[in-house]
């Protein structure tokens, strides 16, 4: 009875050390759904919270800002592992433009102590041609979450990152505490190229893949009512159907015209026959009279 109890204890560690492993290689697919993006962001963001001892504010704008990364470089991730260096680059660009919106929200202290942290700074890699948050390395049970759901968890979509502020911060200001001022642009900074190698050596990258391929125009999926064209109001114009009604409306111009030409016509001709009918009963009294003439002499 006793050694069953031990081997079933044994074979439970084993089968909690085997999902541990599964979910340090956690598989994040670009195509994940917004609940998986903020499940995601959550996960990193309670983790944030917890080592670097962040304030109610600051939990929930490194919520906004982490939602913005891990939605924005979900629809890059499959180029990065085709090889394709445009991806590559643009992630790269993501993440500093996440780093430098966290420089503003983290005092200079809690910042220094991001940085030295790969899963926060750096928090995704590529293992085995799958692409992963660095995060579940050090914390392996996703379910587990050291405070409560940010209270906007479920209603924010972006709506604060930069490119709907001119490309400016929007948490710049925001907290009044000193922000950190050296140098966090991993593309600008000396150790990229060991960066680059630590978080996507395995990916093979394709020649020629530096410039994102243009979409032709002949290869786009033309539009259910046809194409469109902008106007200089802004508004948008639908192009045959304004050809269509610009030919009914000629259509109509040209029945009119030649309404109006036959109505001419015809006027013109009773006209004619109307003279002609005036000139018959003219000559007809005439010879009446000239016979009524002839008969008294």
């Amino acid at each position: 009875m006793e050694y069953k109890l031990v081997k079933n204890a044994t074979m439970k560690r084993i089968l909690f050390i085997l999902f541990a492993a599964i979910m340090s290689t956690a598989v994040c697919h670009a195509a994940m759904s917004n609940s998986k993006v903020r499940k995601e962001t959550r996960f990193l963001t309670d983790k944030m919270a917890y080592e670097l001892k962040l304030n109610t504010e600051q939990y929930n704008d490194v919520y906004e800002i982490n939602y913005d990364f891990i939605s924005g470089i979900r629809y890059l991730m499959d180029d990065v592992l085709r090889g394709e260096e445009w991806a590559l680059n643009r992630y790269y660009d993501y993440l500093d433009i996440r780093n430098d919106d966290l420089r503003w929200v983290l005092s200079s202290r809690q910042y220094s102590r991001f940085m030295q942290a790969a899963y926060f700074f750096r928090p995704v890699y590529v293992s085995g041609g799958r692409w992963s948050f660095r995060i579940y390395v050090t914390y392996t049970n996703p379910n587990h979450f050291y405070y409560p759901r940010p209270y906007h968890y479920r209603t924010y979509c972006g709506g604060h990152y930069r490119t709907h502020y001119q490309n400016v911060s929007y948490y710049r200001g925001r907290h009044n505490h000193p922000a950190y001022n050296g140098s966090f642009r991993i593309r600008d900074n000396k150790s990229y190229h060991t960066s680059r190698r630590s978080d996507f050596g395995s990916v093979n990258i394709r020649p020629n893949s530096g410039t994102r391929p243009r979409v032709e125009q002949s290869n786009r999926r033309p539009a259910a009512n046809g194409p469109t064209r902008r106007s200089d109001a802004g508004k948008e114009v639908n192009a045959p159907k304004r050809e269509q009604s610009t030919q009914k409306e000629s259509v109509r111009r040209g029945s009119s015209k030649r309404q109006v030409e036959s109505n001419s016509s015809s006027r013109r001709s009773g006209g004619s026959s109307s003279s002609s009918t005036r000139t018959t009963r003219s000559s007809s009294r005439s010879s009446e009279k000239s016979n009524g003439t002839s008969r008294r002499n």
